[in-house]
């Protein structure tokens, strides 16, 4: 389990001794580690915390503000959506996933047709119609690993050769077996069934991929604004005290759609 980085930077002051104005440890009669310190105003006041922890509370995210929910509809070998995949979207999250969470729904402008044999076609062929189950396989079956596979996919000069090293490095305990038997089996053609009824069920009808929902809705405003600084835009829309990090500058990118 990962420690965010406003706790592990607290940790670390707090192993270093943090006082107001004193350089001391705290008193050997505090007798937690520095991770519980600020579990509750007792325990805080018995290590010489108290103030440090009132600065950490203060910063850290309220749990009951929901995240910003952003939700990317995509197509696996889209250039524009890679570029908002590895240059936006999976950036931001690494900084903000305190206060957001990220849905992908690889499908885009992939069409339903009635065929046993291949009943999707997609924008950029049948590679592309692949690699959209191949990542819809790997979301059901990785979750909270799935964006980081997608982002290693994306950010790859091949996609498809890339699926099977970037699942064993980010997901080693699932195998590639299982991955191939979803998208060769039913299970495949069902998780691509269910993107392409979230995609058609977009109101307003997307026109366009990258297509980005912010908490269910989409606006050209919010658009415009997620290609320009998806990092920025979050930090806007998040309802609580806005984290520390979002202090940060604006990456200005070109903008592009399929």
């Amino acid at each position: 389990m990962k420690v965010s980085g406003l706790v592990a930077v607290f940790l670390l002051l707090c192993a270093d001794g943090i006082s107001s104005g004193t350089s001391s440890h705290p008193k050997p009669s505090c007798r937690y580690p520095p991770s519980q310190w600020c579990r509750s105003l007792e325990i805080a006041i018995a290590c010489k915390v108290q103030k440090q922890c009132m600065e950490v509370n203060a910063t850290r995210p309220n749990q009951s503000v929901p995240p910003v929910s952003v939700t990317l509809y995509y197509e696996s070998l889209c250039p524009a959506c890679r570029v908002f995949i590895t240059q936006q979207l999976f950036p931001t999250w690494t900084m903000l996933q305190d206060i957001m969470t990220v849905t992908l729904v690889p499908y885009g402008n992939a069409k339903e047709i009635p065929s046993a044999n291949s009943p999707f076609t997609c924008q950029h062929g049948d590679p592309e119609c692949r690699g959209n189950v191949i990542e819809a396989c790997i979301i059901h079956l990785t979750g909270h690993s799935a964006f980081q596979i997608v982002y290693c996919m994306e950010s790859s000069a091949d996609v498809l050769t890339a699926a099977k090293p970037c699942l064993q490095l980010y997901a080693p305990s699932v195998s590639w077996s299982s991955v191939d038997s979803c998208v060769k089996k039913g299970l495949g053609n069902q998780l691509m069934h269910a993107n392409a009824a979230m995609t058609r069920a977009l109101s307003p009808a997307h026109t366009h991929v990258p297509w980005v929902t912010f908490n269910g809705e989409y606006t050209e405003e919010n658009e415009d604004k997620a290609m320009s600084s998806l990092f920025r835009l979050v930090c806007q829309l998040y309802k609580g005290v806005k984290p520390p990090v979002c202090t940060g500058a604006t990456v200005k990118l070109n903008r592009g759609f399929s």
